[in-house]
C-alpha cells in the first residue's frame, strides 16, 4: 500500500500582465487558502517521505504559505517536469519514485493533477471521485491510497480517494 497526495497550487494573481505564466504569484485569497490548508495538514499530523513540486512561483508560494499555516512541507524537491507535465508525464514521475518512499505528495497544476487523480482512483460510494471530476479547485488536496507494492505498479484504478479537501471547506479557507 502506498499513499499519494495531490495538491493543486493556491489561487494565483493575474494582476501583472507583464508576468509570464511561470512567474505568476499567489493572490491574497490564495495565500489565505494555503495558510488554512497548512493548518489542516498540521492538525492531521501529515508527513511525507517526499514532496515533488513544480518550481512555478505560485507553487513555491503555496508551499511557503502552508508553512505559515503551521505545517512543515519537507522534504521538497522541485521538478520542472511537473510544471510542463501531462497526466501521463505525472504518472511517469510517480512510477519512477524510489520504493523507499511510502508517502508521496505532488504539488502542481490542473488539468494534469486532477486527471491523474481520476485515472488512478476507482469509483467510490462516498462520491469523492465524482467531486474531483466536477471541480478540482485551486488549493484543493486529494489524498489517495494506492493498492500497489511498488510505485512502478501505479496504473489506472489502482487505488481509491480517501479524502478530497477544497480550501473552502476549511476555516479561513
Amino acid at each position: 500500500m502506498r499513499s499519494l497526495t495531490l495538491l493543486r497550487h493556491a489561487k494565483s494573481s493575474w494582476d501583472d500582465e507583464s508576468l509570464d505564466d511561470f512567474h505568476r504569484p499567489l493572490n491574497e485569497r490564495g495565500e489565505r487558502a494555503a495558510r488554512a490548508m497548512g493548518k489542516h495538514l498540521a492538525a492531521k499530523g501529515a508527513k511525507f517521505d517526499l514532496i515533488l513540486a513544480s518550481p512555478a512561483r505560485r507553487v513555491v508560494e503555496t508551499l511557503e504559505c502552508l508553512a505559515e499555516g503551521g505545517w512543515d512541507p519537507k522534504p521538497v524537491r522541485y521538478d520542472q517536469a511537473i510544471y510542463h507535465g501531462s497526466t501521463g508525464g505525472l504518472l511517469e514521475i510517480v512510477r519512477s519514485t524510489a520504493d523507499d518512499v511510502r508517502r508521496l505528495m505532488l504539488v502542481g497544476h490542473n488539468p494534469a493533477l486532477g486527471m491523474l487523480a481520476l485515472q488512478l482512483a476507482e469509483e467510490d460510494e462516498e462520491g469523492l471521485r465524482a467531486a474531483v471530476s466536477a471541480k478540482y479547485p485551486t488549493g484543493a488536496l486529494a489524498e489517495m491510497a494506492l493498492d500497489i507494492e511498488s510505485w512502478d505498479d501505479a496504473a489506472p484504478q489502482c487505488g481509491r480517494l480517501v479524502a478530497f479537501t477544497p480550501p473552502r471547506s476549511l476555516p479561513g479557507g
